[in-house]
């Protein structure tokens, strides 16, 4: 059980500083994983056969709590996976009790303009501080190509070379993704570089290692109360989630999205279109043919002509 102790606080830690979990959950998360973990024998180990075993120990639960206990097991396995230390996800193996999923927290585009307005106030003088260039960096990469925290703050100092606007990334589940980096985002990036030692193999080193999750989470608060939004309403994942959907507002297809995201299912993608709803009425009502069409009353009824 040490083993699974360890990693289950690695992963809360990374539950904590990328998604901004609440104590609550993360309480609820560390319960459940701790509770599998005696019923199994141990997570780190444990076959797809072995978790499936668990869907009989929650028979008499109420479809919420298996719904969140499973969601804490794929989490957990997903972290495994993004990090290395297993090859694949064994809690597939649960049931998907029928909930409703959670809508992702956003921004406005004006909330992220503000964050952006910001922080070109701090870069217009004479000489930035290079701490200054490297939380431009961090956020135009966050916000502008949908980032996950570690794979940002992991990223190797020549990942961006200067005749390609793409990253290759290798993300969940060793799948390789190509990810697009915008004119500005590359800016930033040669603007922070040289303050980057040569023999650093990080882009945004720290210490012996890099920047880590938590840092990034920290310094993404500070920015949000600074441009007067409420920390707990922004996150590095808040961003991500911002990337999509105004991605998707302003036309995109959700397959690219899907592939940018690096997301293996659809599905998780198209969790974003809720918030398109009210351009898809405002499509229909100007751009349908049936829009431009006049209507007439004939004995009470409105037809058209």
């Amino acid at each position: 059980m040490g083993e699974d102790a360890a990693l289950i606080d690695r992963f809360l830690e990374m539950m904590a500083a990328e998604r901004g979990a609440s104590r609550n959950t993360l309480l609820a998360y560390r319960a459940d994983l701790m509770g599998a973990a005696e019923i199994v024998g141990g997570l780190t180990g444990a076959t797809k056969d072995g978790i499936a075993g668990l869907a009989s120990a929650w028979a008499e639960l109420a479809a919420s709590s298996v719904a969140r206990k499973a969601s804490a097991l794929r989490a957990f396995y997903g972290f495994l996976e993004e990090e290395g230390l297993r090859g694949d996800n064994p809690a597939t193996a649960l049931p998907r009790p029928a909930t409703r999923r959670p809508l992702p927290k956003i921004l406005s585009t004006g909330e992220v303009d503000s964050l952006f307005v910001l922080i070109a106030e701090k870069l217009a003088v004479a000489h930035p501080a290079p701490l200054d260039l490297r939380l431009s960096a961090l956020i135009e990469l966050l916000y502008g190509s949908g980032l996950r925290a570690t794979e940002l703050v992991s990223l190797p100092r020549r990942a961006l070379a200067a005749d390609r606007p793409f990253l290759i990334l290798k993300g969940k589940g060793a799948r390789e993704r190509l990810v697009p980096i915008s004119d500005r985002a590359r800016a930033a990036v040669a603007a922070w570089l040289p303050h980057v030692p040569v023999e650093s193999p990080w882009l945004f080193p720290s210490g012996k290692s890099h920047v880590s999750r938590i840092r990034l989470y920290q310094m993404v608060k500070a920015l949000a109360a600074a441009a007067g939004i409420a920390p707990e309403r922004v996150s590095p994942h808040v961003l991500r989630h911002a990337f999509a959907t105004h991605l998707l507002e302003g036309g995109a297809d959700l397959r690219a999205l899907q592939s940018m995201l690096g997301h293996a299912d659809i599905g998780t993608t198209q969790i974003y279109t809720h918030v398109d709803s009210r351009r898809l009425v405002e499509l229909v009502n100007s751009r349908h043919p049936l829009a431009s069409m006049t209507h007439r009353r004939v004995d009470g009824d409105v037809s058209s002509p």
